[in-house]
């Protein structure tokens, strides 16, 4: 799994390192995959925590929802987040029903009875998708790279045999 340390996150999720460390230490909001190991070392952030904080902000920000009172909310989407692919949530809603719950809606899925607030997922996973270097959507319909460019440049240095002789690996 791969992580983003406090400053990446903060710029990921639009929060300021400030409201980000009160959000996920102080108040515990969401709280952070890696704690911080000692004062001054940065905390460090999955790509489904940052989408967790990301709904947050937007939660607060446009819509003007109390945050606290959806914390559970917030961690059972963490969870549920943890078994989902991020390539299959692109055209995905999220809605956060008039009883707090947050729940992930696809095509097939019917909507939530009664109110919801309906948040469509690619603006911010388009986001993630950069700060992490993760596929979007037309990884789903063509194919994706199997090795990273760094590796596969690894892989092109001669190698030296037993006899101490160089020798070349194919590739």
């Amino acid at each position: 799994m791969s992580f983003v340390p406090t400053p990446v996150a903060s710029q990921l999720t639009g929060l300021s390192t400030e409201k980000l460390r009160e959000w996920t230490s102080r108040r515990a909001l969401v709280p952070a995959d890696v704690r911080p190991q000692k004062k001054g070392s940065p905390a460090q952030f999955s790509w489904q925590t940052i989408l967790v904080l990301r709904v947050a902000v937007l939660l607060r920000d446009r819509f003007g929802v109390e945050l606290q009172f959806h914390k559970e909310s917030f961690a059972k989407l963490r969870k549920e987040l943890r078994s989902v692919s991020f390539i299959a949530l692109w055209g995905r809603r999220l809605a956060l029903t008039s009883q707090g719950e947050l729940s992930l809606l696809d095509d097939q899925t019917s909507l939530p009875a009664g109110d919801a607030i309906l948040i469509s997922l690619d603006s911010h996973l388009s986001v993630i998708r950069d700060g992490f270097a993760l596929p979007d959507a037309a990884a789903v319909a063509g194919q994706i790279d199997m090795f990273s460019l760094p590796s596969m440049h690894a892989r092109t240095r001669p190698l030296t045999a037993a006899n101490g002789r160089e020798r070349r690996r194919s590739a």
